[in-house]
């Protein structure tokens, strides 16, 4: 098995490998507000040649308690990811998301961490997500063919058509969520397996993405072009918003972590099934 996990990062530049018979590239930049520790963190864990994990966390609780548990979150799943099995990753992840949320609580400094995770098996994947860390697949025309629901007001306002997407961007209490690892009541939302085709594009990231750049933005840079292009200039369009730079746009400074998967074609022509 291969893990490859990035903690208090600030990459100046997206790493690319393979995984999983496909792509993945993954960056996580700081705030650019703060010299403090990047409370968000990544990992990517390989358990075997078409199955695996890819994993963003968005610590929260103060620079040093948001770093501890998006770390913890990481040390559990990583615990769990090397005695497991292709046929068993999905309870493998429960299990170290159930341990994660104890070892945070334990801590007793009010940390916590948001979670989005894709358990990836050939061409399937089936996504996992607590808080407001998200997963979007967006398909070679731009289609968004998932986007996962934040569990926060906000969001709950925009699903209901109280508020539209903009106004949702711009609204005070984007930051508010009201699930996390960290609380006694936590919870984690696992949905059903979901086929990706040759040309689609996974994107898991923090909302230091999602609430800078719209979800249209977004799936067009994905959809074209190399992996590690893409997720530049998703980048500098996030720092560039972060940092005010552009007018009439949203701006909320946050550390960031992107990761964006690809399949491979044969991948996709040969699926495979998450039971």
């Amino acid at each position: 098995m291969t893990h490859r996990t990035y903690l208090d990062e600030n990459m100046d530049d997206a790493v690319v490998v393979p995984f999983c018979g496909g792509e993945v590239g993954i960056i996580s930049q700081r705030s650019p507000d703060k010299d403090t520790a990047n409370e968000d963190a990544a990992a990517i864990f390989s358990v075997s040649e078409v199955t695996g994990l890819l994993v963003v966390a968005d610590g929260m609780g103060g620079s040093r308690g948001g770093e501890s548990a998006a770390r913890i979150t990481l040390e559990e799943l990583a615990l769990e990811v090397d005695s497991t099995t292709s046929e068993s990753v999905r309870e493998s992840a429960l299990r170290a998301v159930e341990s994660a949320n104890q070892r945070i609580l334990d801590l007793g400094v009010g940390a916590g961490c948001t979670l989005a995770m894709a358990e990836i098996d050939g061409s399937s994947f089936r996504p996992y997500h607590i808080g407001d860390a998200g997963l979007l697949l967006v398909g070679g025309r731009g289609k968004i063919k998932k986007l996962t629901l934040s569990h926060a007001p906000v969001a709950y306002a925009v699903e209901s058509g109280m508020l539209d997407e903009i106004e949702a961007m711009h609204h005070d209490d984007r930051h508010i969520v009201t699930n996390c690892l960290g609380h006694a009541d936590m919870r984690i939302e696992m949905g059903s397996p979901i086929t990706m085709n040759a040309r689609d594009t996974l994107v898991l990231a923090s909302d230091g993405l999602f609430d800078n750049l719209h979800i249209d933005e977004i799936s067009a840079v994905v959809r074209r072009g190399p992996l590690d292009d893409a997720i530049r200039e998703l980048m500098q369009r996030c720092r560039e918003r972060q940092a005010g730079a552009v007018p009439d746009t949203p701006s909320k400074p946050d550390d960031t972590t992107v990761v964006v998967y690809r399949p491979s074609r044969a991948a996709s022509r040969t699926a495979t099934t998450i039971v």
